[in-house]
């Protein structure tokens, strides 16, 4: 009789130790798992001087290394901008060879004018004598000795007008002539360089070594400068980036490891470490609801790398991390 009253005792506390059990997994919070996704550093190719795609280097999906020429752009203004800029170089620089040399004709012309103007005051020095003597003796009148001394004073006047002349063509231009000229000549050489530059501009390279995600350009198309032409990623920079609200951080700190699951790669498990913790923008905070009892939290990006390189991971694939056992 007692044995058979203990076992119904017996089956009620395993049933309500049974219904407890349950109680507590139908209560118990869900575990937290945190998703984020594979980013890497991404480059949209543009040109920087406008013009036409002559030619088509790569496409959609090739891998390509830095410098590798993706397209090759032509612009037949720029072309003839070029040639333009070129004359105008040799223009200033004939000028500039003007200006610092005289032709040995002109000098030896001036020297001929002096030679002539020395001529005409011997004979005028001859006439004022002659008249000056005359005078004297009073053998000729007061005017004419005065004619022969103003045809001597403008004679000494020529020569010196020659003299400077010839100093003039044998000096060549001034100091601020040849400072004009020379500056004009580097003005002119740095157009020239400028549309050197523009026209090498049409090549379209790789700035990094990368596959190819999107492209844009089209054979025959004209493009302005700035407008996107080729998308690339970086393979071999590749990153899990998560976006956490800062309560659940835990106390998360650079160089912190945990495990990543990537569902594109049959659930393989990658270790990473975080690279950074980063506050996000207001627009990431995440806004109480309620008039009392809660707060404004921030969300913070967090990055991870993963401690090598993962065959297959691509950008844009999930990533999965229980985080509340991270670490552990």
């Amino acid at each position: 009789m007692a044995g058979g009253q203990v076992i119904p005792k017996v089956i009620g506390v395993v049933a309500l130790v049974a219904i407890g059990g349950v109680l507590w997994f139908a209560t118990r919070p869900p575990p937290l798992t945190v998703q984020g996704e594979v980013t890497a550093d991404r480059v949209d190719i543009s040109p920087r001087v406008a013009g036409r795609v002559m030619e088509l280097k790569a496409d959609v999906g090739d891998t390509v290394e830095r410098g590798a020429v993706l397209a090759v752009l032509d612009s037949p203004q720029l072309v003839a901008a070029q040639l333009a800029a070129g004359a105008a170089l040799a223009v200033a620089k004939a000028d500039l060879d003007r200006v610092n040399s005289t032709r040995p004709e002109t000098i030896a012309a001036r020297k001929a004018e002096v030679d002539a103007a020395d001529a005409d005051v011997t004979l005028a020095k001859e006439t004022y004598d002659r008249q000056a003597e005359l005078s004297r003796s009073g053998n000729t009148p007061q005017a004419r000795v005065d004619e022969a001394t103003r045809n001597l004073n403008a004679a000494i006047r020529k020569r010196e007008a020659a003299e400077a002349t010839l100093q003039l063509a044998t000096t060549g231009a001034s100091k601020e002539e040849r400072a004009l000229a020379a500056a004009q000549v580097k003005q002119a050489e740095a157009s020239v360089q400028q549309r050197n530059v523009d026209v090498g501009e049409f090549v379209i390279r790789a700035p990094i070594a990368g596959q190819v995600t999107s492209r844009i350009a089209s054979l025959g198309e004209n493009f302005s400068p700035g407008a996107p032409l080729f998308a690339l990623i970086d393979m071999n920079n590749i990153w899990f980036t998560f976006n956490i609200r800062e309560d659940l951080l835990g106390g998360l700190k650079i160089g912190d490891t945990f495990d990543v699951m990537v569902p594109a790669l049959a659930s393989k498990v990658v270790p990473v470490h975080v690279t950074m913790i980063n506050v996000q923008g207001q627009y990431a905070t995440w806004r109480a609801t309620r008039a009392t009892g809660d707060f404004d939290l921030r969300t913070f990006e967090v990055r991870a790398r993963p401690a090598g390189p993962i065959e297959g991971l691509r950008p844009g694939m999930s990533a999965i991390v229980a985080w509340a056992s991270r670490g552990r």
